[in-house]
C-alpha cells in the first residue's frame, strides 16, 4: 500500500460561502471552459467528476455511497454550508492550500480555507487582475507602466507564487521574448484609449510584459496550458532557462503530456498532475501512469485545481491517492520498482516537490 497521508495542494481556489440549490451545484461540476446547460434530459453529474462526488462525498455527510443527488443536496443543506466545507475539507489530508483569490464570486480567501481545512493557507496572485486593478487607477501611459511593476513586485513579497490564465493563449502564442519599450507603451496607450473600468487584459503585448515582471520577482510562476500546440510554452521555456524562475504548468487533461515533456527538457519547469486526475474520475490511475512515463518524478506536484465546492477538493485528493496506489503497486509488483523508491516519488509528487518550489516550510 502506497501512503500519502499529507497533500500540498500547490493550485485551488476557494470554496463557496452559500447555500447551493441542485441547479448551481450541478453547474459548479461541469469542467472549466463549458458553455451553456448539459445536453437535453442529463445533468453535469453525469459525468467522471459528478459520479466521483457522489462515490466519496456522502459518506463524510453521513450518507451511503452513490446516493441520490438530491438526497445528497439536502443532507447538505442540513448541515449548512460551513459545517459541510468542514467535514469535507477536513478529509482530504491536505496540510497547505496555496489559493488563487482571482476568480470573481462569493469564494472563501485562504484564511477561511485554512481554517475550515485544518491547514495552512497561502495566496496565488493571478497576473491578470491585478493588471486590471492598476489600469482602473492610472490615467496615463507612464502611470500605468510604473504602477504594473510596482502592484507586481509588491505583491512578491508576501505572494507564494503568480499565476497567468491568459498568456498561453494570448500572449505567447505571439513571442515568448521581453517586448520592447515602444511596443510596451503602444499597447498600453491603446488598452487605456479603448478600455471600461474594469475589462480584463487580453492584450498580447502587455500579457508578455507582465510575464517578465513576474518573471524578475523570482517567485514561481504558474501557467495555464490550453490549445494543441506546446510550442508557445516551450519557447517560454527556453528564454527563461537560467534566470532563477521556475515554471509550473498547470495542463490538465488533455494537456497533461505535454507539460510532462516539458518537464523533461527544461530544468525550471515543473507540471501539476492534479487537475488532470480530478477530472479523468475512474480513469485517473491511466492518465497518472502517462504523465508519469516522460516527467522526471521531482518536477510533478498534486493539487486540485478545485473551485466552489470542497466536494471538488475531495475528489482530487481521492484520484491522486488511488490512482498513484494503483500505478505504483502495479510497478513494485512486477519489480520494476522498490516498494521504498514508490513510496517516496509518490510522497514527493504528494507534498515534498511543492514545499522545495514554494519554499514552505
Amino acid at each position: 500500500m502506497i501512503d500519502t497521508p499529507t497533500l500540498v495542494d500547490q493550485y485551488c481556489h476557494g470554496v463557496l460561502r452559500t447555500e447551493l440549490g441542485l441547479g448551481t451545484f450541478e453547474a459548479q461540476l461541469a469542467p472549466a471552459g463549458t458553455m451553456g446547460p448539459p445536453a437535453s434530459g442529463t445533468t453535469f453529474f453525469d459525468t467522471q467528476t459528478g459520479f466521483a462526488v457522489r462515490r466519496w462525498c456522502p459518506p463524510l455527510l453521513g450518507l451511503e455511497p452513490h446516493c441520490p443527488p438530491a438526497r445528497y443536496l439536502a443532507r447538505r443543506r442540513e448541515l449548512g454550508a460551513p459545517e459541510a466545507a468542514r467535514r469535507l475539507l477536513r478529509a482530504t489530508g491536505v496540510s497547505t492550500y496555496l489559493v488563487d483569490t482571482a476568480p470573481p464570486g462569493d469564494l472563501t480567501g485562504p484564511g477561511e480555507i485554512a481554517a475550515a481545512g485544518g491547514a495552512d493557507a497561502r495566496e496565488i496572485v493571478r497576473l491578470e487582475p491585478l493588471a486590471v486593478q492598476v489600469a482602473d487607477t492610472s490615467g496615463t501611459v507612464d502611470g500605468l507602466l510604473a504602477n504594473l511593476a510596482e502592484a507586481v513586485h509588491g505583491a512578491a513579497s508576501s505572494a507564494v507564487a503568480f499565476a497567468s490564465a491568459q498568456a498561453v493563449r494570448h500572449g505567447l502564442a505571439y513571442g515568448a521574448d521581453p517586448p520592447g519599450p515602444g511596443e510596451v507603451r503602444g499597447a498600453a496607450g491603446r488598452w487605456l484609449a479603448r478600455r471600461r473600468a474594469g475589462d480584463g487584459l487580453r492584450d498580447p503585448v502587455l500579457l508578455r510584459h507582465l510575464l517578465w515582471i513576474a518573471v524578475a520577482c523570482g517567485r514561481p510562476l504558474q501557467l495555464h496550458a490550453g490549445g494543441d500546440d506546446p510550442m508557445p510554452l516551450g519557447a517560454f521555456a527556453a528564454a527563461t532557462a537560467g534566470l532563477g524562475t521556475d515554471l509550473v504548468i498547470l495542463g490538465g487533461y488533455p494537456y497533461h503530456r505535454q507539460a510532462a515533456h516539458l518537464t523533461s527538457v527544461f530544468p525550471h519547469v515543473y507540471a501539476d498532475v492534479g487537475t488532470a486526475l480530478a477530472r479523468t474520475g475512474a480513469r485517473a490511475t491511466a492518465v497518472l501512469a502517462e504523465t508519469l512515463e516522460p516527467a522526471p518524478f521531482g518536477k510533478l506536484l498534486f493539487s486540485s485545481g478545485a473551485r466552489g465546492l470542497p466536494e471538488l477538493h475531495v475528489v482530487a485528493a481521492h484520484a491522486f491517492r488511488e490512482a498513484a496506489t494503483r500505478v505504483l503497486a502495479d510497478w513494485t509488483a512486477t519489480g520494476a520498482w522498490s516498494r521504498t523508491d514508490a513510496q517516496r516519488v509518490a510522497t514527493m509528487i504528494a507534498a515534498g516537490n511543492a514545499r522545495r518550489v514554494y519554499g514552505l516550510p
